[in-house]
């Protein structure tokens, strides 16, 4: 079910005009479903105010990741997980396992996409670049890119949608419309989380520890997180209870101390934590230990996808959490 913060937002961009768009803000706010959104309805034969008639053959076509007139540009292990195609010859790499999937935007993927630039409409209605996440761009994609942007075919639309926009390049930004994503309330956010079959108990917790975000939410959701466990580790983990962490990755610790740190911070400045109760949250830590903390855990989130060795890391990260957090025994 579309969301109903991104149907309208869906409405308030189509009434606009412009052929590069660039869709900001954190993860879990929907930033695909918007970008996608707006790709089928610039496509679609018959679309109306709220979007893409869902029903015409161009929609049938984004529906089964064949349309002719849409280019994906995203790391291939995000179009695995979404369902798109990868081009014949990145397929066959991956099948031959000469590789492992990229986690960036590959510069022979731009290269297609740009050649896709130059060709006729195929049904007539134009054409869609959908760029996802946008900050997977390395440097020499985004010059290509750039280069298109600056004098686009005149039947080209883009969308960029992108969780760390500042992560572009100021000219990619520049020659983009800006919509920032909406933020949806409390209620609608926990009754959409249950109409995607999360428990109405569950729903108000996962939430939280997403940081009110609540596609996050539905991942954390879908990766077996229980709300109980995650207002109850920060506390086990001062005690020396590793039990909960023993079936995370690196990735996932990293993201979850991060959280913890922030709260820790927030708590320590006289502000509101985001991702606990604040009975949850353990004794805040000395201002040195969490500013220290968070600089290591932002250095290690930089190549977290890629450990020499998992364990090994997971330890030292338990150990550098611990060592933080035993740095101060009362709050200020």
């Amino acid at each position: 079910m579309t969301a109903p913060w991104i149907a309208a937002q869906l409405r308030q961009l189509l009434a606009q005009r412009g052929h590069a768009w660039l869709l900001q803000g954190p993860s879990g706010l929907g930033q695909y479903d918007l970008a996608l959104g707006l790709a089928r309805a610039w496509l679609c034969d018959r679309p109306t105010e709220q979007g893409a008639c869902g029903q015409c053959e161009s929609c049938h076509q984004v529906e089964v990741r064949a349309h002719t007139d849409l280019a994906v540009l995203m790391p291939e292990t995000a179009m695995q997980v979404l369902g798109w195609p990868l081009a014949e010859k990145a397929q066959q790499e991956l099948d031959d396992k000469k590789r492992k999937p990229s986690r960036e935007i590959r510069v022979d993927a731009m290269r297609d996409a740009l050649e896709f630039a130059q060709r006729t409409s195929g049904r007539g209605r134009g054409k869609v670049v959908l760029v996802y996440p946008a900050e997977r761009m390395n440097q020499v994609t985004a010059n290509a890119l750039l280069k298109t942007l600056e004098e686009p075919p005149g039947d080209m639309r883009f969308v960029l949608a992108s969780e760390a926009a500042h992560q572009l390049l100021p000219t990619i930004r520049s020659r983009c419309l800006g919509h920032t994503m909406t933020w949806p309330g409390l209620p609608e956010a926990v009754a959409w989380l249950e109409s995607e079959g999360v428990p109405a108990t569950a729903a108000p917790g996962l939430l939280r520890a997403a940081g009110g975000r609540p596609e996050d939410a539905l991942r954390l959701h879908g990766a077996g997180l229980d709300a109980k466990t995650w207002a109850l580790w920060p506390k086990a983990l001062v005690r020396g209870d590793m039990g909960v962490l023993s079936d995370w990755g690196p990735a996932q610790v990293v993201e979850s101390f991060q959280k913890l740190c922030h709260d820790l911070m927030a708590v320590r400045s006289g502000a509101a934590p985001r991702f606990f109760e604040t009975a949850d949250l353990p004794a805040a830590a000395s201002a040195d230990a969490l500013t220290g903390w968070w600089r290591s855990l932002t250095a290690t989130a930089r190549t977290v996808e890629h450990p020499f060795n998992a364990g090994l890391l997971v330890e030292d990260l338990v150990a550098q959490a611990r060592a933080a957090l035993n740095s101060g025994q009362s709050r200020p």
